[in-house]
């Protein structure tokens, strides 16, 4: 089962420094992330939410693949496979964007963007849902760090474990 874990950051930039750090961490297989959310509120308050998975851009590349399969089976009837190619893989490609844009993966955007107004001005907060983790190893790499559990679906030992590692790692780290 995934677990969710929303911090907050004092600077807009520390989140996205955060998520690329786990990024990193994911290709050693330390930490399995479902999703990743970055949002940040700006000087002016305005709220800005970086999604880690484009379902646009996914949905368009697979509509593309399968219609354009799909046009060439058709195009070999019509004795014009190529053009049997391009017409499908247009269609497909619209209807996949189209499709991607109103599917709402991982975790809930109503969700985030509740937190998300919460968040003081020029700060920024990284929502994470996580299927698997080597705990201990995770948060040695992330010593330093300067965050604040916001919320989690963890248990409540779990994220007092991890509340404390992070005010350890922030009371260890450069003032």
């Amino acid at each position: 089962m995934a677990e969710l874990i929303v911090l907050g950051f004092d600077n807009t930039e520390e989140a996205d420094r955060v998520l690329l750090k786990l990024s990193e961490l994911k290709k050693e297989y330390l930490i399995d992330i479902e999703d990743a959310v970055v949002a940040v509120r700006d000087k002016e308050g305005k709220v800005h939410l970086k999604q880690s998975i484009n379902t646009v851009a996914a949905g368009a590349t697979s509509g593309f693949l399968s219609g354009g399969l799909w046009g060439t089976l058709v195009g070999l009837l019509f004795m014009n496979p190529a053009a049997g190619f391009l017409l499908g893989g247009a269609v497909g490609a619209g209807a996949g964007a189209l499709t991607g844009s109103l599917v709402d993966y991982g975790i809930n955007d109503d969700f985030i963007k509740s937190i998300a107004e919460t968040l003081p001005v020029n700060s920024s907060a990284l929502f994470i849902l996580v299927r698997k983790v080597q705990p201990e190893k995770v948060l040695a790499e992330l010593s330093g760090i300067k965050a604040k559990v916001l919320r989690t679906s963890l248990s409540p030992e779990q994220e007092r474990k991890l509340q404390e590692a992070l005010e350890s790692q922030r009371a260890a780290g450069p003032a």
